[in-house]
């Protein structure tokens, strides 16, 4: 909804004749004189008018004006920049999602450091598919807007380039940026990229490849420019600008990386934020509402559970944590130690990502946890696309919480973090799921399905990881 110099006069003319039928209908069995008549119909017009006048002005899609706070927009919402149409079946969007997540946990699982994560890049135009969750960025001088993936798994931020093969039809234009340049292959951070493909002590720019998703890549210089963020400029913010894409994977307009490597936003912005940021995600259900990303300590929640960040050098992307044990209701699943624990050289353990959709846990700890669910809840059970623990809705009064046990917090899951409800059936199933077993089945991931309402705060300096009870929407 736009401002506009003609809003309060049209409101006058159509409201006037309303506004009297509104007085005298509240104070009918009281005799009103003509002036009072004349003040209350004055007075409710103010009211009306500073308020429409508000809501004129208000862009509920536009991004906060506050640069601790930027507005996360899921992707199949409202204020999605991708003209994806309005789900007519919120669990089927979220099972489409989830059907995608195999080859999130394959690619989460191929971020071993000093090991180049490269593919072979081919030609030719693709269908993209689109991250759960974006925020609005503008790169260069003047910003140019580009509304890129959150990723917190991932380091490097990537847009794509005027020219580029197999993109989308919204690049970003180095040429119109006077802020803007290519990095050489001389400069430390292109050692710092994975898949960097310079040859020892060779000039010219840093070129790099990497895989994304699992099964898409795509071919990028290392270059540098001004990012903003809000109201927050970031300068000579190091980014790869593509200019070759294969597969069906790569966000449509770019990743901001949220990871904790060396060319994450964290670690580019260690003056700025602190090594601070958090976000709320809203459920996948609120079409009309977007969620927020909030940069730096100021704004951050006062109360709020901590539970220590555990870090791994061969994964040094990689959020841990120490997930000690699962709960459903009130029995502590019976779960090998060892399927827990945090291992740095195999990359067992336990992750917070932001962009895998369901919870995933290796097949020994998700069957305990099914089985013991199921005990709790009346069959018969069926399977819904992921999902393999499927009952009559009429059951969920009976349905136990899931509780996540973490060294020093316990997260009791809402029970729209636990279930998925079907429209099309009566049916509910529990939102989790079996780790596929063709890839490293040591990680266990907590997902963005799990984490809806929730803030969810990463602290790197002070390696620690909040959560608290919000409302996202």
């Amino acid at each position: 909804m736009r401002s506009s110099s003609k809003v309060p006069f049209l409101l006058f003319e159509v409201s006037r004749q309303k506004c009297q039928e509104w007085v005298v209908a509240k104070y009918s069995p009281v005799k009103i004189r003509k002036r009072n008549m004349a003040l209350a119909i004055a007075t409710f017009l103010f009211i009306t008018l500073l308020s429409t006048t508000k809501a004129s002005a208000f862009d509920s899609c536009a991004s906060s004006n506050n640069n601790e706070e930027l507005s996360v927009i899921p992707i199949y919402g409202k204020c999605s920049p991708f003209n994806t149409p309005k789900p007519t079946s919120w669990e089927n969007t979220v099972i489409n999602m989830a059907a995608k997540d195999p080859q999130r946990l394959s690619y989460l699982s191929s971020l071993v450091a000093q090991k180049s994560n490269s593919a072979p890049i081919a030609s030719g135009q693709q269908v993209f598919n689109i991250g759960n969750y974006v925020v609005r960025a503008k790169i260069g001088t003047p910003g140019q807007l580009m509304f890129m993936v959150l990723d917190t798994s991932a380091d490097t931020a990537w847009v794509p380039c005027s020219g580029c093969t197999g993109c989308s039809s919204t690049m970003f234009s180095p040429n119109t940026s006077s802020t803007y340049g290519s990095m050489d292959c001389s400069i430390p951070a292109c050692t710092q990229v994975r898949g960097q493909s310079c040859p020892a002590g060779a000039p010219g720019p840093c070129f790099f490849n990497q895989s994304y998703g699992g099964a898409s890549s795509f071919y990028a210089t290392l270059s540098r420019d001004s990012l903003r963020l809000g109201t927050d400029v970031i300068p000579n913010y190091s980014f790869g600008c593509i200019s070759v894409v294969s597969g069906s994977s790569i966000p449509p307009q770019g990743l901001l990386g949220l990871g904790r490597g060396s060319m994450s936003l964290l670690s580019q912005s260690a003056s700025l934020y602190s090594g601070v940021f958090s976000y709320c995600l809203p459920s996948f259900k609120s079409y009309y509402f977007s969620g927020s990303l909030k940069l730096g300590p100021l704004g951050q929640p006062k109360n709020i559970r901590y539970t220590p960040l555990l870090k791994n050098p061969h994964r040094p992307s990689l959020y841990y944590v120490n997930l000690t044990g699962v709960s459903v209701g009130r029995v502590l699943v019976p779960i090998d130690p060892e399927l827990l624990s945090f291992d740095p050289n195999t990359g067992a353990g336990t992750i917070i990502d932001s962009g895998t959709v369901i919870t995933r846990f290796v097949q020994p700890i998700y069957n305990a946890i099914r089985d013991e669910f199921r005990n709790q809840v009346k069959g018969p059970f069926s399977s819904l696309g992921a999902f393999d623990t499927c009952f009559a809705s009429t059951n969920e009064a009976v349905a136990p919480a899931i509780i996540f046990h973490f060294t020093g917090m316990d997260l009791v899951l809402p029970m729209e973090n636990s279930l998925i409800h079907s429209s099309a059936s009566p049916l509910a199933c529990l939102a989790m799921a079996a780790a596929p077993t063709n890839v490293n089945s040591v990680l266990n991931v907590i997902a963005n399905l799990q984490q809806q309402n929730l803030r969810i705060l990463f602290d790197t300096a002070n390696s620690r990881l909040g959560i608290a009870r919000e409302l996202c929407n």
